[in-house]
């Protein structure tokens, strides 16, 4: 392989019979969109999600937030699914943060800190129209 494929596939995830780079993005909102978060508790929970990443074997590429949601630009192995891993972040980022902060009033009688949805959207380096021009001047043998 040359030096070149080399530094191409520096960033990817390296298995035994895949190379991969699955990266998502994905957005927790709190619960009812209060305005809970400031940055003291906005840096606890990026401690958290690079906590739980390690555990799953992912990388968390940037999180940022503001007072009422978070994004997260996350790598994560082919064998992760992402429901899997939304629920490992908002589970133990919500325990984490109602440990820490107690001053952070109940939002439901279960104290569950993110609503229950989410948004993902998948985060390639090409867009679809470039890869589609790809996958199309790609040469047919006759």
């Amino acid at each position: 392989m040359s030096v070149h494929h080399k530094e191409l596939l520096s960033d990817y995830l390296r298995k035994r019979h895949s190379v991969t780079k699955l990266v998502v993005h994905l957005v927790f909102t709190t619960k009812y969109r209060r305005k809970l978060f400031d940055g003291y508790i906005i840096e606890q929970l990026h401690e958290a999600f690079e906590s739980i990443c390690g555990k799953l074997e992912c990388d968390l590429l940037k999180m940022d937030g503001e007072m009422d949601h978070v994004h997260l630009l996350i790598a994560y192995p082919p064998k992760l699914a992402i429901s899997v891993m939304v629920n490992n972040l908002k589970s133990v980022s919500s325990r984490r943060i109602r440990i820490l902060n107690t001053h952070i009033p109940r939002q439901s009688k279960s104290a569950v800190l993110w609503s229950r949805s989410y948004f993902a959207c998948s985060a390639g380096g090409a867009t679809i129209e470039t890869l589609r021009e790809y996958v199309q001047s790609q040469t047919t043998p006759k």
